[in-house]
């Protein structure tokens, strides 16, 4: 079969699965994007976050991942939901969190459509990503015509916005690619000017991980600097602020992932309730989500911090 051809049943495949973009790049070496990262590594906008320093050549180079490696196959999975905590006075956390964690329902899925291809095309050497191994993830995104990635660095689809989960497939297959789309932010810098943190360059699309709230909230282990108290408008998980404001997100639509769904108590707890959150209760939760990440005292470290 040619490479159109599988390039097309791969797609059709990831549809089913419920993805809702997929875009296909060639595996190869990203002299660009090594650039890039290597600057932003140097003005240490990575913080504390130690682990983007390691594994540099296979961030840049997806060969060094899958040996032999010919396509990245990247995928985007919609998180958005309408639905928001009752409390408007309420700790905040980012609507990413709300259901079980996308690691391992994306996986699954990334697995069976691996498992997809070597059934129906062939046995092919392949591995699963969903944002947990070096890879550049919205770098090949962009690449393989999923969306432009924005003001804010997030990708942005402009038929459904940026509320999405980004997965790759890299495959020792030659399929034939997509191409990049234009940038659409155009002089809009509602998310730049949003960000109480002003974690995002003026210019924007360069984003210094140490100011940014999900950072200070999900990464950073230690105490939160007080130089940056009143500056986290209640969120206490990550944080949604330069997605609100985007203009494209007027698009988004509801998830169609029973697995996103919220804990049934999670949306209607007070901000009282959250400020006595006991860890049975943190744990009845958040049993089967990403929040589990910052363990109970670290979420009551990011309430306090509110108080």
């Amino acid at each position: 079969m040619s490479t159109t051809s599988n390039a097309q049943l791969i797609k059709q495949e990831a549809y089913r699965l419920g993805f809702d973009f997929v875009g296909i790049a060639k595996a190869e070496y990203m002299e660009e994007e090594a650039r890039r990262l290597e600057d932003w590594l140097n003005q240490n906008h990575h913080g504390k976050m130690s682990y983007m320093e390691n594994h540099f050549d296979k961030r840049v180079d997806p060969t060094k991942l899958v040996p032999g490696a010919k396509s990245v196959i990247s995928l985007v999975y919609n998180y958005y939901t309408d639905e928001n905590q009752s409390d408007e006075e309420a700790p905040k956390i980012s609507k990413y969190a709300y259901g079980k964690d996308y690691h391992f329902i994306i996986k699954d899925k990334l697995k069976t459509l691996l498992q997809y291809i070597n059934d129906t095309i062939g046995e092919v050497a392949g591995r699963c990503f969903v944002d947990s191994a070096p890879v550049l993830e919205r770098d090949w995104a962009k690449r393989s015509g999923t969306g432009w990635i924005g003001k804010n660095t997030l990708l942005i689809n402009p038929k459904q916005g940026s509320y999405f989960f980004l997965a790759e497939l890299i495959i020792d297959l030659e399929l034939s690619t997509d191409t990049p789309i234009k940038d659409y932010c155009g002089t809009c810098t509602r998310c730049i000017d949003a960000c109480p943190t002003d974690a995002i360059s003026p210019q924007g699309f360069v984003l210094d991980g140490s100011k940014c709230i999900s950072y200070f909230t999900i990464e950073l282990k230690e105490a939160i600097p007080e130089t940056h108290r009143d500056k986290f408008e209640n969120w206490m998980f990550g944080c949604d602020i330069c997605q609100e404001v985007c203009p494209w997100n007027r698009f988004s639509k509801r998830h169609q992932e029973p697995a996103f769904e919220p804990h049934p108590d999670l949306l209607s707890l007070s901000k009282n309730d959250w400020e006595e959150l006991t860890e049975d209760v943190f744990k009845e939760l958040f049993r089967k989500s990403a929040v589990k990440r910052t363990k109970y005292a670290g979420l009551k470290r990011n309430i306090d911090f509110l108080k």
